[in-house]
Formats: C-alpha cells, sequence, structure tokens
C-alpha cells in the first residue's frame, strides 16, 4: 500500500528549497494542480523545474513563477507566458531549452538508468555548444545527459491503493516517463480504487515508481479556448 495523502499541502511536505522537480503535463493537460498550488502556499524557493513548458500567467506552473520560486527551467517550450519571457529578458531566471523530442529521451533515460545517450537533434546549433559530437555511420550525433529529479508530481486518472496509475488520453505526454525518472513520485488523480480493481493491461506506470497519492479534483482550465 502506498501514502495517500490528506492534503496537497501534505503530499509537498518533503519538498525543501532548491529541489529538482519534474512536473507533468504538456500546456495545461495533464498538470498536477493541486500539488503546484499547495508548492505556491509552501512558499519553497531556488527550484529548478523541469517540464515541456511554464505553465500560462496565471495557472499551472506560471504561479510559481508569478512568485518567483524556480531558479533554473529546464523545457522545451516557453509561449504563452509573458511573466517568463520578462523573466528570462531581465536574468531573473535560468533557463535551459531543449528540443522536445530530446527532452522527453533525456526523461526517460533517466528513468530508465541511462546516463546518456546520442541524437542528431541540435547538430550544427547552440543545442550542441560544449557538447560532445561523434560521426555514425557518417551522420553527427550529440551527446545529450539524461535527466532525474528529486521529485516528480504527475497527474493520473485512475490510481489503485498499490500506486498503479493510469493516465487518461494525452495526459500520457511527460507524466509516464516523469513517473519514473524521479527519486520520489508524487501522484495526483482523480480517483483511487482499491488494489485489483485496474485491468493489469491498461495500467500505465507500476505501483513500484510511486511513492505517494493525492486524491484531488482538477479545474482542467482550457489554455487557448476557439471559439466560432
Amino acid at each position: 500500500m502506498k501514502p495517500i495523502y490528506t492534503s496537497a499541502m501534505e503530499a509537498v511536505s518533503r519538498i525543501e528549497d532548491g529541489s529538482t522537480l519534474m512536473v507533468g503535463g504538456f500546456g495545461l493537460v495533464g498538470i498536477p494542480e493541486q500539488l503546484i498550488l499547495a508548492l505556491v502556499d509552501k512558499g519553497v524557493k531556488d527550484l529548478t523545474i523541469i517540464s515541456n513548458n511554464c505553465g500560462v500567467d496565471d495557472w499551472g506552473l506560471g504561479l510559481l513563477l508569478k512568485e518567483r520560486q524556480i531558479r533554473k527551467m529546464i523545457g522545451s517550450y516557453v509561449g504563452e507566458n509573458k511573466e517568463f519571457e520578462r523573466q528570462v529578458l531581465s536574468g531573473e531566471i535560468e533557463v535551459e531549452l531543449t528540443p522536445q523530442g530530446t527532452l522527453a529521451e533525456k526523461i526517460r533515460a533517466g528513468g530508465a538508468g541511462i546516463p546518456a545517450f546520442f541524437t542528431p537533434a541540435g547538430v550544427g546549433t547552440v543545442v550542441a555548444e560544449g557538447k560532445e559530437v561523434r560521426l555514425f555511420n557518417g551522420k553527427e550525433y550529440v551527446l545529450e545527459e539524461a535527466l532525474v529529479a528529486d521529485f516528480s508530481l504527475v497527474r493520473a486518472a485512475q490510481a489503485d491503493t498499490f500506486g498503479n496509475l493510469i493516465y487518461n488520453k494525452t495526459a500520457q505526454n511527460f507524466n509516464p516517463m516523469m513517473a519514473a525518472a524521479g527519486k520520489v513520485t508524487i501522484a495526483e488523480v482523480e480517483e483511487i480504487v482499491e488494489a485489483g480493481q485496474l485491468n493489469p493491461a491498461t495500467i500505465h506506470t507500476p505501483s513500484i515508481y510511486v511513492q505517494g497519492l493525492l486524491q484531488a479534483a482538477q479545474e482542467k482550465r482550457i489554455e487557448r479556448l476557439t471559439t466560432r
């Protein structure tokens, strides 16, 4: 059985200043909303965040950004957030931009215990500066190191009391690989059922990767609403 926290604040109680966090989601889809809000309330600072993007100005990781709680951002997309742009241009935040596929593989490799890999993405660009470039079959590849985190905060649709997770549709973006790459993984889920009630064939993240659960409802905000 895995710990089931009674509040988001209890779930993030072990996260301290200077921690490295992986945060699941793509845009506002599949983000652990309540865990992020708890981090804002807790006031932890100097965080290194590994996530595809940094939310929007008034939701998701953008809330941590607004309160100056992020020291370094490792991601692949920085649009949709004016405050992020302002902090980058003013030198208030350190940013490490990575091609999206490379970011995904760096996280997956970290979870698989693979320290580094070669990829053609970024060769001949600023992405490859200071990194080893090697020739394979006549083509250049750049060495990229894997990523791991002190904590991974993920969002799932269902969990059982053992900690097995099922994600809903596109919430499968970065969540499964981040669950494997965190030393401690905390899953915010919509529903927790008893062990044995989930179909084993549908489980995306096995319980061995999960150290705690929080059942919480989500607002599920729309990043960019389009109407006729």
